[in-house]
């Protein structure tokens, strides 16, 4: 890895976080409501959009050089939400007909991901 990308990298993730941070407070502040998590909902659902939208674009026509792919995709939409990372992943793998590789990335993702979060509140109780 060229420390210019590891920059782009950098740059793009700060301005992914920033715009989530923004967003999901906009969200919050119109659906103040305790009960749902509609800033998050909104921005992984946005994120998702975008990544597909762009990829697309870039798949197409070549809408993209290798730096700005860089900066946007692993940047900014990686900050912004590695939800949609994880979508798009899941999504090349029905694409190229691999659907098994698609269950089983969901149901790692989801069922690791919840028992990681449960390991590390138990830990954090047991410390």
């Amino acid at each position: 890895m060229s420390m210019e990308r590891a920059l782009l990298v950098g740059l793009g993730g700060f301005v992914g976080a920033v715009l989530r941070y923004v967003l999901g407070g906009l969200v919050h502040r119109y659906l103040d409501t305790a009960r749902f998590p509609y800033g998050t909902l909104t921005v992984n659902l946005l994120g998702c959009l975008a990544i597909g939208f762009l990829a697309g674009l870039a798949d197409a026509r070549g809408a993209f050089t290798p730096e700005s792919r860089v900066f946007v995709f692993i940047g900014m939409i990686g900050a912004f939400t590695t939800f949609s990372t994880f979508s798009y992943e899941t999504m090349s793998f029905l694409r190229d007909g691999q659907a098994l590789a698609a269950v089983v990335n969901v149901a790692l993702h989801v069922l690791l991901g919840l028992a990681a979060v449960w390991a590390g509140d138990a830990l954090s109780r047991w410390m």
